[in-house]
């Protein structure tokens, strides 16, 4: 189906990504990683902010002291409230780069690399404390993307884009074990990216060409399928002060003939309810 979709910020990000709410300052945080840009929109009076980071970003995310989390090309940092910067975790590594990241139940973050020419195994999914503490849980995948979990923290759900597959994990203490497989994407669909997921438990999946962000039930059941113009939609998650829009950022890295809208945020008001997502313990 299609769905009254809105423009929030029409851009021309070369790779928007890793769209988040931030409840402390009632605004959306998203990113362009290949454009090396931090961007913030406030619903509520349509202002916008735009910083500049020194290497690719992959995701933003709010820390419970405030500032945010980045995961970088080089590793993980800290930015703090008054915009000091500092490396949590430094591990450059030639031709990877940061990708997708998400803070976990327990408040510790799990963060995705890839390389950039995207060879199959090159990438990592980590899980890192506020101490600086880091554990590679996956050590092979090739693109790791979306990562959220359940309403009541017992199950991950993790995208390792070229396996078209959203995978689910139980979850406890910590610990993901016994992976499986929720959903696979069909040829001609696009490829899994970003996840969200929202208050019935049920998991929204962005996307990477397929103009499109899906609603699975928790048994894995397609519910809903939202269409939209631009064919890269790469993330999605709920914003607004009751979590109840869905925003999505797309891209235009790649594409001959770009959509007017690829690389926008665009935002489906009413999408559903989100969970109030937790921040960083660092």
């Amino acid at each position: 189906m299609s769905a009254g979709y809105e423009v929030a910020v029409r851009a021309e990000a070369t790779l928007g990504e890793g769209p988040t709410w931030d409840p402390a300052t009632g605004r959306l945080l998203w990113l362009d990683i290949l454009g090396m840009r931090l961007h913030t929109y406030d619903p509520a009076t349509g202002r916008r902010t735009t910083r500049t980071t020194e290497q690719h970003v992959g995701a933003a995310k709010p820390r419970a002291g405030g500032g945010l989390v980045l995961n970088l090309r080089d590793g993980v940092a800290l930015l703090d409230p008054d915009d000091s910067f500092r490396w949590l975790h430094h591990e450059p590594v030639p031709g990877r780069r940061a990708n997708d990241a998400a803070v976990a139940p327990d408040g510790s973050l799990w963060a995705g690399t890839m390389r950039y020419d995207e060879a199959a195994g090159g990438g990592t999914l980590s899980r890192l404390t506020g101490d600086g503490t880091a554990e590679t849980i996956l050590p092979d995948v090739t693109v790791s993307n979306g990562t959220g979990w359940s309403p009541d923290g017992r199950l991950m759900y993790y995208v390792d884009t070229p396996t078209r597959r959203v995978d689910v994990f139980d979850y406890d203490g910590g610990r993901a074990t016994g992976r499986r497989p929720l959903v696979e994407i069909e040829e001609g669909a696009g490829y899994p990216d970003g996840l969200t997921v929202d208050a019935e438990g049920c998991v929204w999946v962005a996307l990477w060409d397929g103009g499109a962000v899906r609603r699975y039930t928790p048994d894995g059941r397609l519910d809903r399928v939202i269409t939209l113009p631009a064919p890269r939609t790469t993330a999605c998650a709920f914003g607004g002060a009751a979590l109840t829009d869905l925003y999505v950022t797309t891209a235009r890295v790649g594409l001959e003939s770009p959509d007017p809208l690829s690389g926008s945020l665009l935002v489906i008001p009413d999408a559903g309810r989100g969970l109030p997502q937790p921040a960083f313990q660092g």
